[in-house]
């Protein structure tokens, strides 16, 4: 029986092992990108961490109070809200996400052909019967 053998596989091309040098060119071009990643991480980190340490911290009750439009908080903020408003929320999603596969369809229309034309007619499809399912539910009235 043939052990498994946990060794870090080399780069190939062409069936050769790169040269040391050859490998080291390959691993800088994705050098930017790891300063990129390190830069993101330390703003990240470091303007949270200044804003805490450098920002004033006076707690008085009016600061320390719960705020609600200038009125006083009259009810609990746990109340439950009508179920239309996420009806309304999932159908802007819905049509939000149409949008976003629209724009980039439409730019690459010339090189899909008939098939990017049927996938999108099949995916306008499905969204209208969903729209049109919320119709007769009554999702879109608000009474």
């Amino acid at each position: 029986m043939r052990q498994a053998s946990f060794a870090i596989p080399t780069i190939k091309r062409d069936n050769k092992r790169l040269h040391p040098l050859e490998r080291q060119r390959v691993l800088l071009n994705y050098l930017p990108i790891f300063i990129f990643m390190i830069i993101g991480l330390a703003i990240g980190l470091i303007a949270p961490t200044l804003g805490y340490l450098l920002s004033p911290k006076r707690p008085n009750p009016e600061k320390l109070s719960s705020y609600e439009c200038g009125f006083e908080a009259f009810s609990d903020a746990r109340a439950p809200f009508d179920v239309r408003y996420y009806l309304v929320a999932i159908l802007f999603i819905i049509f939000d996400l149409e949008t976003a596969f629209l724009v980039p369809w439409a730019v690459v229309f010339r090189h899909l052909g008939w098939f990017g034309m049927i996938a999108m007619g099949i995916f306008l499809g499905l969204l209208t019967v969903g729209f049109i399912y919320e119709w007769q539910k009554g999702a879109l009235e608000w009474e």
